[in-house]
């Protein structure tokens, strides 16, 4: 413990920010890249980040290291109030921010996040006289209070959930984007008191309290079971932890020229060039990356933001130029300006690796020697496309997620595919409302994924492409019962057991069995082959 100091253990982060750039073993890649960023000169919300050093003992409830901690909390939150002008806690102009994870190793949405840290029944009034906008601050604040119950309690969110269906339903309307502050304001309250008899006390009203309960949470979701799975299925048990990074709230619910977004600079299904790119107006980022929500047409958000659209297009190609590589990148945009909030080296299909590998060689964003490298870490036979033999009548269609054929059983747990799969029960498609990362587990056992809802950049969709598995999200026409452990797609209802066929590529989604015809990539393989040649 003694080696832990603010000096070398808190990093601010910047417009401009100077000295060494921060390394993903020590603040998380998350942290470094937004330093990276800040650095090119790109919009990022001022931020400070405390090392992943801390992560362990902080576990571990070394007091130590939890009294380093409050002081790192306070000398960051010192550093964002001067960079942003707000003051946390305020009355008036208050200061709230986001408390991230981010390890040396992207493990995209296995870890935890508390967004609207800082809202109080005083900060809420200070919030509305800032912005003039009642719905942005209760909104935020009911977000607040479910997010910080259920990351630091586990639990809550069927509760949370229920409350919310009642309010729509008390409102007449269909939608939680449709209910008015005073509505918002009392499922607050409602939110508040549910929150209190989940966690045994009220939430804290002190803001500092929240923050330093945060970062513990998120330090705590480390040894999360979703988090320990992922780093078992990926060979990441190595790694020393997550760092936590607080940063400056921007807004994305604050009406209809706001939003977040998830960008991704080619598509990571096939490879293909082009901005593959999700938004979805008046939201935050949970709500994209969650996989909960029915997401706006792409083409919707370039025609009612072209300004924050070009801002997007632009710096995706600085940062895929800078980093060399296909980025995966989340943003923000409050009222008009567009804030960008992460990026990484983008998890991709087998298949679409191939394709970007070979493109960047091409394009000579990296030379044959680096591309030789890069190839060693591809699964060629994985790079197999697949399709469908024949012709067939789709039953329902969704947007599709992760590129590939599948045919198998039809499963509606993951625990349940976990259980079949050890059995040699044969190939599992698995049905779920949303895309979860809760269900990485299932995702690794079964053929293909089936959701009602979620978009292609959700966290989950991510993962199902990282593994190589057909995936189709959002399928208008399906609904799941998982108590029943049956579906009605399209009026037809499917139970566990009965075969389902989903093509990724085109999103469609068959009765029956099909049979599968697999192709190696072979001039893609070949032209890697005459590289390696060369050097030779």
């Amino acid at each position: 413990m003694s080696t832990l100091s603010p000096e070398h253990d808190l990093f601010i982060i910047g417009a401009g920010s100077e000295g060494n750039p921060l390394t993903a073993e020590l603040a998380g890649s998350k942290a470094a890249n937004l330093w990276q960023m800040a650095k090119l000169g790109l919009k990022v919300p001022p931020a400070f980040v405390i090392s992943t050093r801390l992560c362990k003992p902080i576990n571990a409830g070394d007091s130590r290291a939890e009294e380093l901690l409050r002081r790192m909390l306070a000398k960051g939150i010192g550093e964002l109030e001067r960079a942003t002008g707000r003051v946390f806690g305020d009355a008036r102009l208050p200061l709230l921010v986001s408390v991230r994870s981010g390890a040396a190793r992207s493990m995209p949405g296995m870890l935890d996040t508390i967004l609207n840290t800082g809202m109080t029944p005083r900060t809420v009034h200070g919030l509305i006289r800032v912005t003039g906008n009642p719905r942005l601050a209760w909104d935020s604040y009911r977000r607040f209070v479910q997010a910080f119950t259920e990351v630091t309690g586990a639990k809550g969110s069927d509760a949370f959930a229920a409350k919310l269906g009642a309010a729509m339903k008390a409102e007449g309307v269909a939608s939680e984007n449709e209910l008015d502050p005073e509505a918002l304001e009392r499922l607050t309250t409602a939110f508040l008191d549910e929150a209190a008899g989940l966690l045994d006390e009220p939430i804290p009203s002190n803001p500092f309290q929240q923050l330093e309960t945060a970062a513990k949470a998120v330090y705590r979701s480390w040894e999360s079971e979703r988090a320990r799975e992922y780093r078992r299925l990926y060979g990441l048990e190595r790694l020393a932890g997550t760092a936590v990074t607080v940063q400056a709230m921007v807004f994305g619910n604050g009406g209809g020229r706001s939003g977040a977004g998830v960008a991704f600079t080619r598509n990571p299904a096939t490879g293909a060039k082009g901005l593959y790119a999700d938004f979805l107006f008046d939201a935050q980022g949970e709500d994209v990356v969650s996989g909960r929500r029915m997401l706006t047409p792409p083409e919707a958000f370039k025609e009612r933001l072209p300004e924050a659209a070009n801002v997007l297009e632009e710096g995706a190609a600085r940062l895929e130029s800078h980093f060399r590589d296909m980025q995966d990148i989340e943003f923000t945009v409050e009222d008009g300006t567009l804030y960008f909030l992460q990026t990484r080296a983008a998890k991709r299909t087998p298949r679409a690796a191939l394709r970007v590998l070979i493109d960047l060689v091409h394009e000579g964003a990296i030379d044959r020697e680096e591309g030789i490298r890069r190839a060693a870490e591809i699964d060629f036979e994985a790079a197999a496309i697949t399709r469908f033999e024949g012709e067939a009548a789709a039953l329902a269609a969704g947007t599709p997620a992760s590129a590939g054929v599948a045919s198998g059983r039809a499963v509606f747990e993951s625990a349940r595919a976990v259980e079949l799969s050890a059995r040699t029960a044969g190939p599992i498609i698995l049905i779920r409302p949303d895309t979860s990362t809760a269900d990485v587990a299932g995702f690794a056992v079964s053929a293909g994924i089936l959701t009602a809802s979620g978009g292609r950049t959700a966290h989950a969709a991510v993962v199902a492409r990282q593994l190589g598995k057909a995936c189709v999200v959002g399928c208008a026409g399906l609904a799941v019962d998982e108590a029943a452990r049956q579906a009605v797609i399209s009026g037809r209802t499917i139970k566990e057991g009965d075969w389902l066929s989903i093509d990724g590529e085109s999103g469609e989604v068959f009765l029956g069995e099909r049979r599968i015809v697999t192709g190696r990539p072979e001039a893609e393989i070949a032209e890697i082959e005459s590289w390696r040649k060369r050097g030779r």
